[in-house]
């Protein structure tokens, strides 16, 4: 074994260590690279190789080969006066060369063995036997169908004599002939009748080095031929009609085993001739019961009958009558509409919307923008929760950037390479929130079989579940989920067996909890659970400092969305947005950007404070100091009354549509009624 020292471990030194490591041929023994971050260095270490920065301390008599891979002319220089003259050196672009060659080698390897593995599936997939032998009669081949015809495992068959597994067989004869003989019958020990093409193994130079044989068996093709007979004369009738029939048709004997089938069918459900026929007709039959045994036991026929067919459960509707010759029953005869394709759609968009879904964990801490503070704060609370399996409550108002932040948390655990499942819990009716969270087992009536559903927390793995909008939850799915955090385990509805609890839940809420809570909204217990870990997302208005690198991003995104080169805002205009309170927070200053954008001329490249819609609503901080010229309150009143404000003037804006109003506001539509009948708001419609 050849000792080596590589000298040099950046990208090809990495590469020639994977090569050596793997050969026997070789010793790596030390790896040296100035660089102590070097990735080859890692490499050696992992593998146990000694690793250092100089190579002077490595080098010795004992050295078969220096490989220096360093690509410095005076370290090859240094290595050669230093070698012994045992030693040989090889330059890196030897080395690399070597690498190629070890690499082409591997590749070559790997080929030969995906073409061999190629060889053995096609073969061993056929449904005819295949035995091939040599010169000296051993058995190089034996396929699987072989095997199960012939009742030898392949095992005992190989490299023994064709003899001591088929005594009668002609393969010999063909080595001592080099003839060729097709279509001859034979019957093995085991009764079995079949017909084999025998034919020579001739190499390059004309010599025969064996033979090959391929056998079917027509056991099965007699004995349905004569059963067949009295049906002869219907199936020559209908053949026709089924080879054209856009419909799938199948038709059985009187004893259910199938006889015919068209293209159609096998197009619909995905079954060929060969699992069909003269198989009993609840072969394709996924769910649901066998119309042909029905009509074939009650000799009436049966009309709009729904049913799921083959390996992939299309849905048809199945019309099947009777063939009645002569007053006797010959059979039955099947035609399948294939209803499924809207289905299929449905499915496809279902599928669909959970691969977004599971993929929209898109942004990292890198997206968020904020150099105050305040969310310094948050994004340092946020990268402090990455690392922790607890619950985490995102709080802050609407369009604060609670998702983002969701998003970075994930993106920064050790679970984002599992799903980030969102769900928001105002934007479905809480039955079927609860089920969609939890899943469901059904059992189906006259059917032994459970159908489960499985829920989002349950789909999330050991991934994360971001509960948006966790205020809005109706107090029957309160306690659910506070049954699963408290205990860890999920039960389905329905079910009994209970699932461990793998993912972490990250909550969002824009409500004031506490007041729920003592509204009896809330549950308390849950309000804890949820607690442990809370990040308080600041207003827009006490970080305006960031207004002006978060403008920068937002028109980027929009120049994108819209196919625009705006280059920015002006220092007006960013005086102008510094200004106004922005109620809505990041999703109202993007949708004033956007707003900008849409309605500037292509020759405008800079937003101006002419293309911002007027902002002049109070302060925040103006309107609690009472300078707005209203009385001032306890903290809750003056912040309902903010509230109340906020509300009117967004139904204002979009004319009484509380639709409208609720997506700008980011709160659910019923949440917005209630706020309306809560502060007695009178909004006329179009006004």
């Amino acid at each position: 074994m050849q000792k080596v020292l590589i000298v040099g471990a950046g990208r090809g030194g990495t590469a020639l260590l994977q090569v050596m490591a793997e050969s026997d041929a070789f010793q790596v023994y030390a790896v040296v690279d100035h660089d102590p971050q070097a990735p080859g260095l890692t490499l050696a270490r992992s593998l146990f190789i000694e690793t250092g920065s100089d190579w002077h301390d490595y080098l010795s008599r004992e050295t078969d080969i220096i490989i220096d891979v360093t690509g410095d002319q005076q370290t090859f220089l240094d290595l050669r006066n230093a070698r012994s003259t045992r030693t040989v050196l090889i330059p890196g672009s030897v080395a690399s060369l070597i690498y190629q060659l070890l690499t082409e080698k591997e590749l070559l390897i790997d080929q030969m063995e995906h073409d061999s593995f190629m060889r053995d599936l096609i073969v061993n997939s056929t449904h005819d036997g295949m035995i091939g032998i040599d010169c000296d009669h051993k058995i190089f081949l034996f396929n699987d169908r072989a095997s199960k015809m012939v009742g030898i495992p392949k095992e005992k068959a190989m490299h023994q004599s064709i003899y001591q597994v088929i005594p009668l067989s002609g393969l010999p004869r063909i080595i001592e002939t080099g003839r060729t003989e097709s279509n001859q019958e034979l019957i093995l020990d085991n009764g079995l009748k079949v017909v084999t093409t025998r034919i020579p193994v001739i190499n390059e130079q004309g010599e025969i080095i064996g033979a090959f044989a391929v056998f079917k068996d027509i056991t099965e093709v007699v004995d349905l031929a004569e059963e067949m007979t009295n049906l002869k004369e219907i199936q020559t009738m209908l053949e026709a009609i089924i080879q054209s029939s856009d419909d799938a048709i199948s038709v059985v004997d009187e004893r259910g085993r199938g006889l015919l089938i068209n293209p159609a069918y096998t197009r619909i459900t995905g079954l060929s001739e060969s699992e069909v026929i003269n198989q009993p007709a609840t072969t394709d039959i996924s769910k649901g019961d066998s119309m042909h045994m029905q009509v074939l036991k009650t000799r009436r026929p049966v009309r709009g009958a729904s049913m799921l067919v083959g390996p992939n459960k299309k849905e048809v509707v199945v019309n099947v009558a009777p063939i009645i010759v002569n007053g006797q029953l010959k059979g039955s005869v099947g035609v399948i509409h294939d209803m499924s394709e809207i289905q299929s759609l449905t499915s496809e968009l279902d599928r669909a919307r959970r691969i977004i879904r599971t993929l929209e964990a898109k942004y990292t801490f890198e997206d968020i923008i904020g150099k105050s503070d305040d969310m310094q704060l948050a994004i340092e609370q946020a990268r402090v929760a990455a690392n922790t399996p607890t619950t985490v409550l995102l709080r802050g108002g609407a369009g604060t950037g609670k998702e983002l932040f969701a998003h970075s948390i994930h993106n920064a655990s050790d679970r984002k390479y599992y799903s980030f499942v969102r769900v928001n819990c105002s934007s479905m009716p809480a039955t079927y929130l609860k089920e969609a969270l939890f899943g469901i087992e059904e059992t189906v009536e006259d059917e032994p079989e459970i159908n489960i559903k499985k829920g989002l927390i349950e789909q999330a793995g050991e991934g994360s579940v971001f509960l948006d909008e966790i205020g809005e939850l109706c107090l029957d799915t309160q306690k659910a989920l506070l049954e699963v955090l408290h205990s860890k385990k999920i039960v389905r509805l329905g079910g009994k067996k209970s699932i461990p609890l793998k993912a972490r839940i990250i909550a969002a809420t824009n409500n004031n909890l506490e007041r729920a809570i003592a509204d009896g909204h809330f549950l308390e217990e849950l309000y804890y659970h949820l607690n442990r870990l809370p990040i308080q997302l600041p207003q827009l208005c006490h970080h305006k400092v960031d207004i002006p690198a978060l403008c920068e991003r937002l028109v980027q995104n929009l120049n994108q969305a819209y196919g625009r080169h705006v280059r920015g805002v002006s220092p007006n205009a960013i005086k102008q947005l510094m200004d106004y309170a922005w109620p809505g927070n990041v999703r109202e200053l993007e949708n004033v950007l956007s707003r900008a954008i849409i309605f500037m001329s292509y020759q405008e490249t800079v937003i101006e404070p002419k293309h911002l819609i007027p902002l002049h609503s109070p302060s925040p901080s103006d309107q609690l100091n009472g300078q707005d010229g209203g009385e001032r309150g306890t903290l809750a009143e003056q912040l309902e009354q903010l509230e109340k404000e906020i509300i009117e003037r967004t139904l204002i804006k979009h004319k009484g549509n509380k639709t409208a109003s609720s997506k700008e506001l980011d709160i659910s539509i019923r949440n917005l009624y209630y706020k309306v009948e809560k502060y007695e708001i009178e909004i006329e419609k179009g006004v």
